[in-house]
């Protein structure tokens, strides 16, 4: 009996190390998937607080988390299975697929890009018109558009964390639970982040207002009492950092924009660089390398950023290239196909 149960538990301590190497192995590679799709979170991160503007302050923060709930449903209901569908029944497509996004990706930041330079009416997305309704009418359909938005943008995030998984284990359990540790995660530091920054400026108003800082807690809670000294010390302060928020979130905001609409161009150009290699066509991505270890041995103290940088750049270019070939044709061809068949 005693040789059986001390089997038993060997037997069983075995499984958790396996067990225990497995969850290594898929928090390591979820980690790398994430941090490919970098560029992709940096512009949802970046789209998402435009679905706020305009609505209620006490709304911003349930609408941020209804779209979180859609994104997070997009991901693990609809994406995370066709994606595991896809590596079981066609694995050969994941690279084309992959591409197709790489090339979306550089419509949109190109878009953007060409917008910003040659404004010439509402940008992409918008219309103009300040929607009709009723309050509820207008966050149902602000929800409804963040969220088909995020679909597009997910299913990216999770087509590149499939082709990072598929070339390090051909094991389909790991591969689910890395894109379910990734969608999730992601989801969760976007919309984290997203909740923050639309309720930073109304912190700066709160802040830039509050005579007793450190007796009210920074305003999470209601002082009654005369301000102290504490407060009358620390007040200069925290009215300070409330009105460099209000002030600093346009600017915060737009830097961020242009930060996602960069990460989407480098993002998109490098996937294709990628994806030119894997079907054979070497030359780009060769360029690109040697160019970027050129400049890497010219300054040696900073050869390993600087050929980051120059790959990069060289990635975004090939991006905004491959975004003005494709503006014309789904602005001429594209989109006008798509509203015949929509009658």
């Amino acid at each position: 009996m005693s040789t059986g149960l001390i089997a038993l538990i060997d037997d069983v301590v075995g499984l958790a190390k396996v067990a225990a190497a497995s969850l290594d192995d898929a928090a390591a590679q979820a980690t790398r998937a994430g941090a490919k799709a970098a560029g992709v979170v940096v512009d949802d991160a970046a789209v998402t607080p435009r679905y706020v503007v305009g609505l209620a302050a006490e709304r911003e923060l349930p609408i941020v988390g209804r779209i979180a709930m859609g994104s997070l449903k997009n991901k693990l209901l609809y994406l995370l299975p066709a994606a595991l569908f896809l590596s079981l029944v066609a694995p050969w497509a994941i690279m084309p697929l992959l591409m197709v996004g790489g090339a979306f990706l550089c419509y949109e930041g190109a878009e953007k890009l060409h917008h910003a330079l040659l404004p010439h009416g509402p940008g992409h997305g918008e219309d103009g018109v300040v929607p009709a309704g009723t309050p509820a009418d207008i966050e149902e359909e602000r929800v409804r558009g963040a969220i088909q938005t995020d679909l597009i943008l997910s299913a990216e995030i999770m087509a590149i964390t499939l082709s990072t998984v598929a070339a390090a284990t051909s094991s389909f359990w790991t591969q689910a639970l890395v894109l379910a540790i990734v969608g999730t995660g992601i989801t969760l530091v976007v919309y984290g982040a997203v909740a923050l920054i639309v309720k930073a400026d109304d912190a700066g108003v709160s802040l830039a207002h509050n005579d007793s800082p450190v007796s009210s807690i920074l305003g999470l809670r209601a002082g009654s009492n005369p301000p102290g000294g504490a407060d009358r010390a620390l007040r200069p302060v925290t009215k300070a950092v409330g009105r460099g928020l209000v002030i600093g979130m346009p600017y915060f905001l737009k830097a961020l924009s242009i930060i996602g609409t960069a990460a989407m161009l480098w993002v998109g150009g490098g996937i294709i660089i990628h994806g030119l290699e894997e079907f054979g066509f070497t030359a780009i991505g060769h360029a690109v390398h040697d160019f970027a270890a050129a400049a890497g041995h010219a300054v040696p103290a900073v050869s390993a950023v600087l050929e980051w940088l120059v790959a990069a750049a060289a990635a975004g270019l090939l991006g905004v290239a491959v975004g003005a070939v494709l503006i014309p044709l789904v602005h001429n061809v594209a989109m006008p196909a798509v509203a015949k068949l929509r009658g």
